[in-house]
């Protein structure tokens, strides 16, 4: 397979020609060397440990999981050299890097390990939880060894009855005398929930208080470490915790998926009683878009392999050419068309994500329409990215043909990794949903609308893009659609993938026409990709939307009408 070759020229190359409003008074000198430093760590460690990792897996030896061969001493690499602290606050010994630098990062992380990204990605979640819902002296004794990666973090909701409905789980937690809570209960499906990589690993447990009411309304989260710290904050007496076995997964085999069994063990409450999924959500966010920059990592790595095999395997001839030699297969308008489709995504993706992780900053520093931004795009960012970044590796597998199908060219991995990515963190469904019902109702309506305004001003600019201009359209009329009164469950629960969907192809269309916009007077390379990758994706990609937009205006009747084709 050949080296994977990070996109650092390209990151840079957007925050000066492309989001260069947004990203005023960036340090990208700095910038610049840590993500190049980063993508030599990515290279070098990380990826040549990623197919020896899926061939090993994870195990259980004498009641502790072991991961693969070289994985313990990676991390014990990344942690040294101060990675994981990399966009934490200072105030906890992190680095305050912007969010951008995190999020190129973790693209990185991802197209070269992309189950070793699982375990810091989940620690820096668990740390803005704590940091943002846990008493002081929770995060006094927690977050400075979260944010140096010294400790791991890991959350705990699904239970076996309770998936996309938490309101169903039983585990309990029960208050004793000392004021911590003892927890009793199981838990499925727990990525990192045991590992030999950090010393001490805090799991965010979603439990039932005594007095809890039934549904979501009476759950609690509770801190509850593998380790209790003794006198001096180290790993003192084990936890009444332990991982009974480990998931057997189509891909993701270096990650450890634990099913997690709590025997009284001891934890602590993080926020108020009852209001445990409002601050699990903390942590459920910055994991969903986590999640969706995996589906970016994950489609640069197959493009990038698929492309290098396409410009060295020699199959038949050009269209036109009768004779002479077999030509490289990059000549075949089919190869072309999969190459420029993962293209289309991939570039598109890591402007509006940069976008997005510079929208994040101000979120965090007080600016509320930012913040509304960023809950807009969530979703958004977790489902389409995904989504498209499993297609990316399919594509990239065709490309291949037979020899993307078998393990020796590192796509097969790809596509089973990548295939998580739409399920964990909430179903891509699920995230359709909430596009198509809370945030479509946020600000009284008005959210989605300030987005559109940002795509509409941009086309006022220069020659504009019908394609998009037409796109754009078809979103903001079904979004009436779903906005008005009466709109129920059923219509936006028939409408909500095609609606995410057409959202994105309008927000990578945005990306796009400024990604074109910015190469319009020059002949370098780098703009000359940008322009034509405009130019596929607004000519045969983005007039997806008509259908798109049928389909969202045909509402739910055929779908709920379908009794006897499905039962």
């Amino acid at each position: 397979m050949p080296a994977y070759e990070p996109p650092v020229a390209e990151f840079l190359a957007i925050l000066r020609e492309v989001l260069a409003a947004e990203a005023e008074g960036l340090d990208l000198p700095t910038l610049e060397a840590v993500l190049e430093e980063g993508g030599r760590f990515a290279t070098r460690v990380l990826a040549p440990l990623n197919a020896s990792g899926d061939a090993e897996g994870c195990r259980i030896e004498q009641g502790a999981v072991r991961t693969p061969a070289g994985f313990p001493e990676a991390y014990r690499q990344f942690v040294a050299a101060g990675w994981p602290a990399l966009s934490q606050p200072e105030r906890w010994g992190g680095q305050a890097m912007p969010r951008l630098a995190q999020l190129a990062l973790d693209e990185m992380i991802a197209a070269t390990n992309f189950s070793f990204g699982l375990f810091p990605g989940l620690t820096r979640g668990a740390a803005e939880a704590i940091a943002r819902h846990a008493a002081p002296a929770l995060q006094d004794a927690y977050l400075p060894k979260l944010v140096s990666g010294a400790w791991a973090g890991a959350m705990a909701l699904t239970e076996a009855q309770a998936g996309t409905d938490l309101g169903l789980l039983t585990t309990r937690a029960v208050p004793r005398p000392d004021g911590s809570l003892a927890v009793t209960g199981s838990k499925i499906f727990i990525t990192a929930g045991d590992h030999d990589l950090a010393e001490n690993i805090i799991h965010l447990v979603l439990a039932r208080l005594p007095d809890a009411p039934p549904g979501v309304r009476g759950i609690s989260l509770v801190l509850v470490p593998k380790f209790l710290p003794d006198a001096q904050g180290r790993p003192g007496q084990r936890n009444a915790m332990a991982a009974g076995a480990l998931e057997r997964k189509m891909g993701i085999h270096a990650s450890p998926t634990c099913v997690m069994h709590y025997d009284g063990a001891t934890g602590w409450l993080v926020g108020a009683p009852h209001r445990g999924l409002a601050a699990m959500f903390t942590m459920m966010n910055a994991e969903r878009l986590f999640v969706g920059i995996q589906g970016l990592g994950i489609a640069e790595a197959a493009g990038q392999a698929a492309a290098d095999y396409a410009r060295n395997r020699r199959q038949g001839r050009a269209p036109g050419q009768a004779e002479g030699a077999a030509q490289p297969i990059l000549a075949h308008p089919d190869v072309r068309r999969m190459l420029l489709t993962i293209r289309g995504f991939t570039t598109a993706g890591r402007a509006l994500a940069l976008w997005l992780a510079l929208q994040l900053d101000r979120a965090e520093a007080g600016d509320a329409e930012a913040d509304g931004l960023v809950a807009l795009l969530t979703p958004v960012v977790k489902a389409a990215f995904t989504d498209l970044g499993f297609e990316a590796t399919v594509l990239g597998q065709q490309v291949l043909g037979g020899h993307g199908y078998v393990r020796d060219n590192g796509l097969e991995q790809m596509v089973r990794d990548a295939r998580i990515a739409q399920i964990y963190e909430g179903t891509n469904g699920v995230q359709a949903m909430d596009l198509a019902t809370r945030k479509l109702a946020a600000e009284g309506g008005a959210l989605p609308h300030r987005f559109f305004a940002l795509v509409r001003a941009s086309l006022a600019q220069g020659a504009g893009e019908p394609a998009l201009a037409e796109a754009l359209d078809r979103l903001e009329a079904a979004t009436r659609q779903l906005q008005r009164d009466g709109a129920g469950a059923a219509e936006a629960g028939a409408a909500a993938a095609e609606y995410l969907r057409l959202f994105a192809l309008v927000a990578l269309g945005w990306m796009w026409l400024r990604l074109r916009q910015a190469a319009a007077a020059s002949d370098r390379p780098q703009h000359r990709r940008w322009r034509e990758g405009a130019g596929f994706f607004f000519a045969r990609i983005l007039p997806q939307s008509a259908a798109l937009a049928a389909a969202i205006a045909a509402g739910p009747a055929t779908l709920m009408a379908a009794e006897e084709a499905l039962f």
